[in-house]
């Protein structure tokens, strides 16, 4: 055996022994592992006491409708097949408690409030019609109601301001299709190949320009895909005050640029050759350039959000809790989600955050666009609050929640899957800093927040509502609108009011603003705390050349 070999046994015989020494020392010594922390470490506890601000229940509801049926000595009217002559229920929302009530339950032991709804009813058949707004309760089981209206507003409220209702909508459809169209039919016919069936109506707002009216531009479109994207330069000014629908008239029409009487006067001078027609080529029925279908094949999936031991947060009711942040929400059904009694780490900062509405003003020279001032609100914020689709609105980690509305029909209506909570890396960091003087370290943190999510679409706009909860006790509230632009003919000095995204198509210039209100509570009040109530509005310009018209993601 040479020297060589000796001298690798030997090696081999020291590591052997180096090994077995690593073993008797760690023996019974458990391994450090990731272990997943436990839901109890990781978050606060739930509490019942957030149903407080809960929306109504479906139960509830029906309980609602059921008992002003039977309470209010006059017949009520679905209201998706009302008259405008006919009373009908509005819609029914939660009465939330005062300031003063819900803390006095939650921080003091007081009595729980009672719970109640706010019923908004239509009055069209009597001879003062109105809209009155009543509190009823208590739920699940009420049994009074009272007349709130002039306390609210201090006085009766005009029945010609009252929101229109869908059948409204189809019913001026209809006018316009059966009465006011086959007067002129040849210049229908001529220029726009109507069918009775290919044009479509988009409604403006307000719907006048001095109290008691009720008049409404309607721009015409083609009945395609993203229609929105398509104007014909026709529109017409209805006149739809009267109670009889029968009554109801055209007060101005709008073509290229030239105003008429109405729709036989339109029609008289067309036959006589004296209108200028910009022929507009008829849109394809997926709309063409408006076609949400994907321009080119799928590509690599997108990332994806991964939460190695699950959610560090959970939901209960209409209370969301993680290790940080509490917080109870709700979604109305005028204005959408709003959010009640915000802690961190226990403690109250916010007693109330929530959308008062969104506001969109129009510059044009058409009178439908130039004319138009949308208050969200009145349409609905929180009853179009859709499903929300997974891995594309939410991640496919985040819990959904459904919601649930009753508006303009006595039934409640579900809307599934409509709000998201989820917790997102932001991909930045919170804090960061690496240490090569005097000392070595590294300190870190990944800036990762809690976010609850709902979208809302009115008309061609989809607003995307989040708030956010980061680590350092800040809050964002956050909006985005997508969809679609709304969009004029274009015509003339068109290009003065905004760009043009199509042969005809004037993408209108407008502006967007959202307020909101924060209800700051910080302290508490009887630890001499700040409470401050303020109304924030966020106002942004909208250009249409930061809009895209198709995408090839």
């Amino acid at each position: 055996m040479n020297l060589k070999t000796v001298l690798i046994l030997l090696v081999l015989a020291l590591a052997t022994i180096f090994a077995l020494v690593c073993v008797l020392l760690t023996r019974g010594v458990k391994p450090a592992t990731c272990e997943p922390q436990s839901l109890s470490r990781q978050e606060g506890k739930h509490s019942d006491q957030s149903l407080v601000f809960a929306d109504l229940t479906p139960e509830e509801m029906v309980q609602v409708v059921r008992y002003l049926q039977h309470s209010l000595g006059v017949p009520l009217v679905d209201a998706s097949q009302a008259n405008p002559s006919d009373n009908c229920i509005y819609y029914v929302d939660v009465q939330l408690p005062t300031k003063a009530e819900a803390l006095g339950f939650l921080d003091r032991g007081g009595r729980r409030p009672p719970r109640q709804a706010l019923a908004v009813v239509y009055f069209g058949n009597q001879p003062d019609p109105n809209v009155t707004e009543y509190v009823v309760g208590p739920l699940p089981k009420p049994t009074t109601h009272q007349d709130i209206t002039v306390q609210k507003y201090g006085g009766k409220l005009p029945y010609h301001r009252r929101p229109v209702l869908g059948k409204e909508y189809e019913q001026i459809a209809g006018y316009l299709r059966r009465t006011a169209f086959p007067t002129a039919l040849t210049f229908l016919n001529r220029v726009f190949d109507y069918d009775g069936t290919n044009l479509a109506a988009l409604t403006s707002a307000p719907r006048g320009f001095q109290s008691g009216d009720r008049n409404t531009w309607f721009a015409l479109f083609h009945n395609v895909s993203g229609y929105f994207l398509h104007p014909v330069g026709l529109e017409v000014l209805v006149d739809h005050s009267s109670l009889n629908v029968s009554q109801w008239q055209v007060r101005k029409v709008f073509y290229n640029g030239q105003y008429y009487e109405d729709l036989v006067q339109l029609e008289s001078e067309f036959q006589q050759g004296r209108v200028k027609v910009d022929p507009v080529t008829r849109a394809p029925p997926d709309g063409g350039f408006s076609s949400m279908q994907p321009r080119a094949p799928p590509r690599a999936p997108f990332p994806l959000q991964y939460e190695p031991h699950g959610p560090r947060y959970s939901v209960r009711n209409n209370q969301v809790v993680s290790w940080v942040w509490s917080f109870a929400f709700g979604v109305n059904v005028n204005t959408g989600i709003c959010l009640f009694d915000i802690r961190f780490k226990g403690e109250r900062i916010v007693y109330e955050i929530s959308v008062q509405d969104a506001m969109s003003v129009y510059g044009s020279n058409c009178p439908g666009g130039m004319s138009t001032r949308y208050m969200d609100g009145s349409f609905g914020i929180g009853r179009f609050t859709y499903p929300l689709v997974q891995g594309v609105d939410c991640p496919y980690s985040a819990m959904y929640v459904d919601t649930h509305y009753l508006a303009r029909s006595p039934n409640p209506r579900i809307n599934k899957n409509s709000v998201c909570i989820f917790e997102q890396n932001s991909g930045s960091l919170l804090r960061h800093h690496y240490s090569n003087l005097q000392s070595l370290y590294y300190g870190g943190l990944t800036n990762s927040a809690l976010v609850i999510r709902s979208i809302a679409t009115l008309g061609n706009y989809d607003y995307v509502w989040d708030f956010i909860f980061y680590q350092n006790r800040a809050i964002e509230a956050k909006v985005q609108a997508t969809g679609y632009l709304s969009s004029s003919f274009l015509y003339g000095d068109g290009l003065d009011y905004g760009n043009r995204v199509g042969d005809r198509t004037l993408g209108t210039v407008h502006t967007h603003s959202v307020n909101y209100k924060v209800d700051f509570d910080v302290g508490g009040r009887s630890l001499g705390g700040v409470s401050l109530s303020l109304s924030l509005s966020l106002l942004c310009l909208s250009l249409t050349t930061c809009y895209r018209q198709s995408s090839d993601l």
